[in-house]
């Protein structure tokens, strides 16, 4: 295929546009009448959810450090060897009751709601117009009475305002509404951790508001002594506006602060600075509208849930349910997927700061994981556990993963691919160094060698066979050992990049002593000889291939195991995939350049198991279409993976090269992203246009060699110089800062 390029146009108007566009607004005639399709809004420590309940304006206010940390799961009264002996002993119940008695049955550890702020409805007109302006993350409401309410979370600071403008605005003050804590019935005890217990059950007092005339202040006591404050101000700045904020503290004291017309547009105009900034960042578009609209309400939720300085993404984030119980799940850190793959989209979309608010979460409780390591696993190194508490501890649930002995090597994943997209040195020596080797070197002790290859004392594939004996394996899962590969082989690249040659060798021979893929006719098994049975919502099997990249469609010894993997995945069906399946499904099939296949499962997600405001549900929400799962607990990784489908469309990062357009559908004829970024720190801009490729930018943000998998030959247009080449790879040197254009000789 020969290219085509129109520089001068390319120059003239660049790619795609910088900002969403409006029609991707949540567009609304009237409010939500469940929290979670409502209005949502965050800055990653603060959040909020806009709806309407027994006739009020309701804003649900959240706090993403509010937790009770109570201990209920007794991890030092037993070790991984304990759990060994009761699987040869016969006596598994006793592992499982230890596990599962504590999540199920406990109401803490736990994330907290933390208030509500209501408006009276009946004192607005009814609501004409509700909509979320993605571009400044600002929220209006307008009423055929002429009344607006305008709501944002500022992006950097932990206040949200709010500003209403219209006639007849003495009666309209909000007031403050605490979470019911103390009731006397109990009587949903026995409520799974899906549904949510009641708060009740937490055994607080009820929360204490001091009202003034235009503040008030929530004091809200949870466990041993630890508190937190809301805070609600508002004050008529004239006959025909009002404005106010509200903020949240924990364990401090909050102070009401003053308020004024220019403090209060110096902040908007501020956040919505934040906000232009972030979306300038990169761009896509496709001819998939649906799926682009869906794309950009997916990097909004990123960019309201994830901030440095704030804690990482959990289940829910800033919007923990707001139905009088805790959250799905009580809205905890699940790291046998959950946490990991609501930053897949983080580093194409060139939003490196969001993702390294998951590393630096992960470095902060660091130290509990090394003392977890030696107490459950009885050696040294760092592993994780997969469910644990905000300052991560252990919460216990099903040991096969929540437990797991290979969680580290996931999360260690999230320093390689800091480094490796943004390939700062510091980095890599001060935190991508140390925790892959010490993950890595967790793995090489709690592994043993028989007759020359390294094995588990135990392994498990995620929800494979669920919270049965029959999760553990005596050999390894696929799951396990896929990631034991990528940890080993990752731990020689940073040593090397580390100048530490001879560890890097050491490394390299423990991966070279682990065994191959347990693999059959129907591509990668489960485990050795157990092909998979039957649709499951889990794709831990295929790790291999996305995403931890260790098959690799373009070579050939790779292609027909990708592509009998899939081909039984597909003929198994998806009646026991949940919502995140598909996403993770359509990066599976973009790596196997299965474009259709790709967007098919991207569009079910889009379709089927989202919420009106873009809130993945986990269930089939057309009633059970293609799933058996109708339920509707809300999760966040769904959405961020589907977001990374989309990227593994149109650019992939390999082991050592990238590729444009990879994936995209023979129909896709005009197609077109800017500044997504790659591995190896280069920021790419490419365009299509009737099919053929028309525009290819590349920034180096770092010294570095640029390599991309291209069947045509490649110059750099401004020396007509070509690309050195090794088959199908060509590449060039860039130093950093140096902007290229390519194109076809």
């Amino acid at each position: 295929m020969k290219y085509c390029y129109l520089i001068l146009l390319f120059l003239m108007t660049g790619l795609v546009v910088g900002q969403p566009s409006t029609g991707y607004n949540l567009n609304f005639t009237n409010l939500a009448t469940r929290w979670d399709e409502a209005i949502p809004l965050g800055n990653g420590q603060l959040g909020a959810l806009i709806w309407k309940k027994d006739n009020t304006i309701r804003l649900s206010l959240d706090r993403a450090d509010l937790w009770d940390e109570r201990k209920a799961f007794e991890i030092e009264k037993h070790d991984f060897k304990w759990v060994q002996q009761q699987l040869q002993n016969n006596s598994y119940q006793e592992a499982q009751q230890w596990g599962d008695s504590p999540y199920d049955r406990s109401p803490y550890p736990t994330k907290l709601p933390a208030a509500a702020m209501i408006f009276d409805a009946a004192k607005f007109g009814n609501v004409v117009s509700n909509v979320l302006d993605l571009q400044s993350a600002v929220h209006t409401l307008k009423f055929d009475d002429g009344k607006t309410l305008i709501t944002y979370v500022h992006a950097t600071r932990p206040m949200g305002y709010f500003e209403i403008t219209g006639k007849n605005i003495d009666d309209l003050a909000p007031q403050l509404v605490p979470h019911q804590y103390e009731n006397t019935t109990q009587a949903d005890e026995q409520k799974s951790v899906v549904d949510g217990q009641s708060l009740t059950r937490l055994g607080y007092k009820q929360g204490n508001i001091v009202k003034t005339e235009n503040a008030q202040v929530l004091h809200q006591e949870t466990y041993d002594h630890h508190f937190f404050e809301v805070v609600l101000q508002w004050k008529k700045m004239s006959p025909n506006k009002l404005i106010g904020y509200w903020t949240i503290s924990n364990d401090q004291k909050a102070k009401v602060q003053p308020i004024s017309i220019k403090q209060y547009e110096a902040a908007k105009q501020s956040h919505i600075s934040w906000w232009a900034n972030y979306w300038s960042k990169s761009t896509i578009s496709i001819p998939e509208k649906d799926l682009e609209r869906q794309y950009y309400l997916e990097l909004y939720k990123l960019g309201a849930t994830a901030r440095q300085g704030a804690p990482a993404i959990t289940l829910q984030a800033v919007w923990t349910a707001d139905n009088g119980g805790l959250p799905p799940w009580k809205g905890d850190f699940h790291n046998d997927l959950n946490t990991q793959l609501s930053y897949w989209p983080a580093y194409t979309a060139n939003r490196m700061d969001a993702a390294q608010s998951y590393t630096d979460w992960l470095w902060k409780i660091r130290p509990k994981n090394l003392a977890y390591t030696r107490q459950y696993f009885a050696v040294d190194g760092l592993n994780i556990p997969g469910v644990l508490t905000l300052n991560g501890y252990p919460m216990g649930g099903w040991i096969q993963y929540s437990l797991s002995p290979t969680v580290s090597a996931w999360t260690a994943q999230h320093f390689y691919w800091q480094w490796k997209y943004g390939m700062d040195r510091n980095f890599l020596k001060e935190q991508a160094y140390p925790y892959i080797t010490e993950a890595a070197t967790y793995l090489k002790n709690i592994t043993y060698l028989k007759d020359g290859k390294r094995y588990l004392p135990l392994s498990s594939s995620p929800e494979y066979n669920d919270n049965s004996r029959e999760a553990w394996f005596e050999r390894w899962t696929n799951f396990d050992l896929s990631l034991a590969h990528y940890l080993f082989d990752i731990a020689a690249e940073v040593s090397n990049a580390n100048g530490k040659p001879e560890a890097a060798k050491e490394w390299a021979r423990y991966s070279a002593e682990l065994p191959n893929f347990a693999t059959d006719e129907t591509g990668l098994q489960v485990a050795v000889d157990l092909p998979m049975k039957h649709s499951h919502r889990h794709m831990s099997p295929y790790m291999a291939i996305y995403p931890l990249g260790i098959l690799d469609i373009n070579n050939a010894r790779d292609k027909s195991l990708i592509e009998k993997s899939l081909s039984h995945l597909e003929q198994l069906g998806t009646r026991a995939w949940v919502g995140y399946s598909f996403s993770w499904m359509a990066c599976l099939h973009a790596r196997a350049k299965q474009s259709k296949q790709a967007v098919v499962n991207l569009q079910k997600f889009a379709h089927n198991f989202c919420s009106i405001n873009s809130f993945h549900l986990n269930g089939d929400q057309n009633g059970g279409q293609y799933s058996d799962f109708t339920y509707r607990p809300f999760t966040l990784e769904g959405n961020f993976a589907f977001a990374q489908g989309i990227h593994e469309l149109l650019i992939q990062s390999k082991n050592d090269y990238i590729e444009v357009f990879p994936a995209t559908p023979e129909d896709w004829k005009n197609v077109s992203f800017k500044n997504l970024r790659t591995a190896g720190g280069f920021i790419v801009s490419a365009e299509k246009n009737g099919g053929k490729l028309t525009s290819l930018r590349v920034t180096a943000s770092q010294n570095g060699v640029f390599r991309i998998f291209e069947k045509t030959d490649l110059q750099d247009l401004s020396s007509k110089k070509q690309l050195s080449k090794n088959n199908d790879i060509q590449y060039i040197k860039l130093k950093k800062g140096q902007t290229i254009q390519l194109g076809s000789i």
